[in-house]
C-alpha cells in the first residue's frame, strides 16, 4: 500500500492538489456533455459528498491535533523528567555526581541536536542507541551507590526519577511514532477527489457555468490536507513542536557545578 508518510509534505500537496482538479475537469467536462441539467437527486448527492468531505476533514484534523498536543506534552514530561534527575544528581556523593551529571549534559544535547538538524528523534536510530547508553551508564552509577550504601536516601529519590526519565523517553518515542493511520488519509484522498468530481459536474450543469469556484474549492481543501498532515509529522513542514523546555533545561544543567 502507499505509504503517504515517506513522501516530503509539498510533493504531497502537489500531487493531491493536481488530482483533485482533474479529476474537478473531469467532471466539469462530463456535465458539459450532458444534455440535460442536474436533477434534484444529484444535487442531494453532492451536497452528502460534500458533508462527508467535510466530516473527514474535521475527523483527521482532529487525530493530527491530539497527536500534536501529545509529542508537546511528551517533551515537557522528559524536560521535567530530566531536570529532576539533574537536580537529584547534585545530592550524590562524589565520584558519582560529576560522572551522573555529565552523562545528563550529553543525554541533553542529543535531543537539542536532533532538534538543530530538523529530525525527529525516531528517524535518528544512532541518537536513540545513545541515548540508551547513556540509560545504562547512568544506571551503574545508581547500582555504584546503591552498593556503597543501600540507605542512603539520596540514591533511592535519584534512582527513582532516573526511572521516570528512562520511561519519558520511552513514551516520547511512542508519540513520535503515533502518526495518522494511512488508510485514514488515503480515504480521506478518495472522498475530496469523488467529492471535486461531483462538485465539477454540478457546476458545468448549472444555468450560470463556471469553474473558477471548484478549483477555489480544491485548492482549500488541499490546503487544510496539507495543514493535517504538516501538524503529524512532528519535524517536516511549518508547525513543530516547541522545544523551548529542553534548551532551557541544558541552560540549566550548563550551570550546574561539578
Amino acid at each position: 500500500m502507499l505509504d503517504i508518510s515517506n513522501y516530503p509534505l509539498a510533493v504531497t500537496f502537489v500531487i493531491s492538489l493536481a488530482a483533485i482538479l482533474v479529476v474537478s475537469e473531469f467532471g466539469w467536462q462530463l456535465g458539459v456533455r450532458s444534455k440535460t441539467p442536474a436533477s434534484g437527486n444529484f444535487g442531494t448527492l453532492e451536497s452528502a459528498m460534500l458533508g462527508l468531505l467535510a466530516l473527514m476533514l474535521a475527523f483527521t484534523f482532529s487525530m493530527a491535533l491530539t497527536r500534536f498536543e501529545a509529542r508537546r506534552d511528551a517533551v515537557v514530561n522528559e524536560a521535567n523528567a530530566i531536570g529532576t534527575t539533574a537536580l537529584r544528581a547534585r545530592l550524590l556523593p562524589e565520584p558519582q555526581r560529576s560522572a551522573t551529571l555529565k552523562l545528563l549534559r550529553e543525554y541533553v544535547q542529543i535531543r537539542l541536536d536532533i532538534v538543530r538538524s530538523g529530525t525527529s528523534l525516531i528517524e535518528l536510530t544512532r541518537a536513540v542507541d545513545r541515548s540508551n547508553a547513556l540509560h545504562e551508564a547512568l544506571w551503574q552509577q545508581a547500582k555504584a551507590m546503591a552498593a556503597k550504601d543501600k540507605g542512603f536516601i539520596p540514591t533511592g529519590m535519584f534512582i527513582q526519577s532516573l526511572n521516570e526519565m528512562i520511561d519519558d523517553q520511552g513514551k516520547r518515542l511512542s508519540a513520535l511514532r503515533n502518526r495518522i493511520p494511512n488508510p485514514v488519509l488515503l480515504t480521506l484522498f478518495a472522498i475530496a477527489s469523488i467529492a471535486g468530481a461531483f462538485a465539477g459536474y454540478a457546476s458545468a450543469t448549472d444555468s450560470q457555468r463556471a469553474r473558477v469556484p471548484v478549483y477555489v474549492m480544491g485548492i482549500l481543501v488541499c490546503a487544510v490536507i496539507y495543514l493535517i498532515m504538516d501538524l503529524d509529522r512532528p519535524s517536516a513542514g511549518v508547525i513543530t513542536n516547541n522545544q523551548q523546555p529542553m534548551v532551557d533545561l541544558a541552560a540549566s544543567i550548563a550551570n550546574f557545578s561539578d
